[in-house]
């Protein structure tokens, strides 16, 4: 996500330019009831009551942005990262959904910094195992607009805190663990270096972790602002921590609704998939 200046610039037009495919045109509340105020468009042809009520994501607006905000719970899902298989990064949602069972899989989403090859930068755990240490360096870029933060969890205890944070107070390795930066909001208010709607506006995704233990995901379907997306976490989600993710390139694969973007190459995937029992 950071080599150079430059590899940011190009990779971020890229990501921009890339539409979502599939996206559900059925507008829905955050809890996931029908809205009653605004009527929804007619849903497209691919689009049928299944996948809608399968569909651990929704298509909201926000303060005139279109989002999608994906939901993981303790007791429907687990979360897990992942990079590639056979020693080869995916390097792409394509690629992942080409090499694992869409049935089992609520959503999947780019997550956490990475290099031109693909490898994480941050703090990353995949299976239990630490593939990188944490980066509590200093330097230019998102990352580096600290405080930055690592998401992690195991056993369904999902979390999402300050690097700092996590370096004092984490002494168990957790199943799975993906650094980013910056946090979006910290302890319930908004990064310090967040302007309100700044003049940054690119195609972003984040995840946030609420006092019910569930992790909410959310892509923006046009470009947004960190502070636009920092307040939809704080204001509307209630998340007292909130870690941005990427927005060089930003893409999701929802196979309830075959929704499966592209764009450049990217690095960990955070897949989380459904419990044997749904």
């Amino acid at each position: 996500m950071k080599t150079t200046i430059a590899a940011l610039a190009l990779l971020a037009l890229t990501a921009c330019e890339a539409q979502p495919e599939g996206e559900p045109v059925a507008r829905a509340r955050i809890d996931g009831k029908a809205q009653d105020a605004a009527p929804s468009p007619e849903p497209s042809p691919s689009e049928t009551l299944t996948s809608q009520v399968e569909s651990a994501c929704r298509s909201i607006i926000f303060e005139d942005t279109p989002l999608t905000h994906c939901l993981a719970v303790p007791e429907r899902n687990t979360i897990e990262m992942a990079l590639g298989s056979n020693g080869k990064p995916y390097r792409s949602l394509k690629d992942f959904a080409a090499a694992n069972d869409g049935e089992t899989i609520a959503f999947a989403m780019n997550a956490g910094i990475f290099d031109s090859e693909g490898t994480p930068v941050g703090y990353f755990v995949e299976n239990a195992e630490r593939r990188q240490t944490l980066d509590t360096g200093t330097g230019s870029g998102n990352f580096y607009m600290k405080p930055n933060g690592v998401f992690y969890g195991s056993d369904g205890k999902w979390m999402v805190r300050e690097t700092d944070w996590f370096l004092a107070n984490v002494t168990d390795r957790p199943q799975f663990g993906t650094q980013s930066g910056p946090m979006l909001v910290v302890d319930g208010k908004i990064h310090p270096q967040i302007t309100h709607d700044g003049p940054s506006r690119l195609v972003r995704n984040a995840v946030g972790v609420d006092d019910e233990g569930r992790a909410h995901f959310v892509i923006s379907n046009a470009p947004i602002s960190f502070g636009k997306l920092a307040r939809f976490y704080r204001n509307e989600l209630e998340v007292k921590n909130a870690l941005f993710l990427d927005d060089t390139v930003s893409l999701l694969w929802n196979p309830s609704t075959g929704r499966l973007d592209t764009g450049a190459p990217i690095g960990p995937i955070v897949v989380v998939r459904k419990k044997a029992s749904e």
